[in-house]
């Protein structure tokens, strides 16, 4: 019984240990996936082009007598394009935008379109944000739905982004797959451990190593999703620039890039130009920041090729200097020897000097996590590009008063 015993402690120890780190895999996926479609719904709702059309199709239906495909049919070709777009680019199942009476100006289905959403629609339209689980006619899927508003504050229609509940199970799976070898491993280490008396203290050693390694996958992939997550938002403000400058092809080509891990394209599709790309990064900051209450100056030298690394780098230092507080945000960039140089200067409270040495360092911040879904990403970002490209970057007080970040790196090969 004695020589059972161990076993028996070391089993039931170590399947309640993996029982845990799985759920918790599986609930940092799904948070991860909230968040991304919360993300792109607010950012939709908030699009100049989304609340416009909408104002214009206010009376194509009233409550007793709903508007039909025909009526909406030009708000559809407005909204369908940027809808596929979008949903493209974030990865998400489907994106509807309706109008006031909640009947779907777009849907990845034709026949869809023109119907009212059978779900929760009449809290959403009353102007209040959803998320959560719902079935509809395209089967259970996790879904935000997000008011849209006209100018005067009155609700126009709203905007609905969902990812199947049978993708989120199959990313889940995927990521399962890759840690069940290490649980299957620490179970038969600890059964074969403990069945051998003399060496008990060292085979116990052994399944904790492997917890520890299990702990640290899953922390590294929970990382990785809060990372994706961030360089998304990033890059979804600058699609909405190149959207809203009426550039819809550079904005494909900036998707197609991005996607495909900044891979050639064997089509011969080109990247989208260094002058639209700032433009676009130049209109998304100024957006960004003015939800914040603060305003940015730009002073780009016109030689300065603007790419993913270069957007990452400017829009993370002056979104850092908005969210601490800033009202004026001053960035000059310049180019010269195949380096770029720039610096973004503040007039915000500053950095403390303390605090100044690990600035850079990953899970670092000095402001509150209200949204939950981890802090300290942004400027490590900038870190981990700026290093990346053989470059430099240094913290200090700026003339405005604030904070001053000056950085050097090489241009994009």
């Amino acid at each position: 019984m004695l020589l059972v015993l161990p076993s028996v402690i070391t089993l039931a120890a170590l399947s309640a240990t993996a029982a845990v780190a799985l759920s918790l895999q599986t609930s940092s996926i799904r948070s991860a996936t909230a968040d991304r479609v919360q993300t792109v719904a607010s950012s939709l709702a908030d699009l100049h082009e989304v609340r416009v059309t909408l104002e214009s199709v206010t009376g194509a239906g009233t409550p007793g007598d709903l508007a039909d495909a025909d009526d909406l049919a030009q708000a559809t070709a407005t909204l369908q394009p940027i809808a596929e777009l979008v949903g493209e680019a974030a990865g998400v199942y489907y994106v509807v935008v309706t109008d006031d009476e909640g009947v779907r100006i777009t849907h990845p289905l034709v026949s869809q379109r023109g119907v009212q959403v059978s779900t929760t629609n009449a809290s959403v339209l009353a102007g209040n944000r959803f998320l959560g689980t719902e079935t509809g006619s395209s089967g259970s899927s996790l879904r935000a739905k997000v008011p849209v508003r006209s100018d005067d504050g009155e609700v126009v229609g709203m905007v609905a982004v969902g990812v199947l509940e049978a993708d989120i199970a199959a990313q889940s799976n995927a990521a399962l797959t890759h840690l069940l070898p290490w649980v299957v491993g620490a179970l038969i280490v600890g059964t074969l451990a403990s069945s051998f008396l003399t060496a008990t203290v060292e085979r116990r050693f052994r399944v904790l190593d492997g917890l520890s390694a299990e702990h640290e996958q899953m922390r590294r992939t929970s990382a990785a999703l809060r990372e994706q997550s961030h360089e998304f938002h990033t890059r979804l403000h600058v699609v909405h620039g190149l959207v809203s400058r009426g550039d819809p092809q550079e904005a494909l080509d900036y998707i197609e890039n991005v996607v495909t891990v900044e891979e050639p394209r064997a089509d011969g599709v080109s990247r989208p130009g260094s002058a639209a790309l700032r433009d676009a990064a130049v209109h998304a900051v100024r957006a960004e920041l003015l939800d914040l209450g603060a305003q940015v100056e730009f002073d780009l030298h016109p030689d300065v090729p603007f790419d993913d690394g270069v957007v990452t780098v400017v829009t993370n230092l002056c979104r850092n200097a908005g969210e601490a507080g800033a009202v004026r945000v001053r960035c000059t960039l310049t180019s010269q020897g195949g380096r770029v140089s720039g610096r973004v200067d503040d007039d915000g409270p500053g950095i403390d000097d303390r605090a100044a040495t690990r600035i850079f360092a990953r899970g670092f911040s000095t402001k509150a996590d209200s949204a939950g879904w981890g802090r300290g990403i942004g400027l490590d970002l900038v870190r981990r590009v700026v290093t990346s490209r053989d470059g430099t970057i240094e913290v200090g007080a700026s003339p405005l008063g604030g904070t001053r970040f000056t950085f050097e790196m090489a241009v994009a090969g």
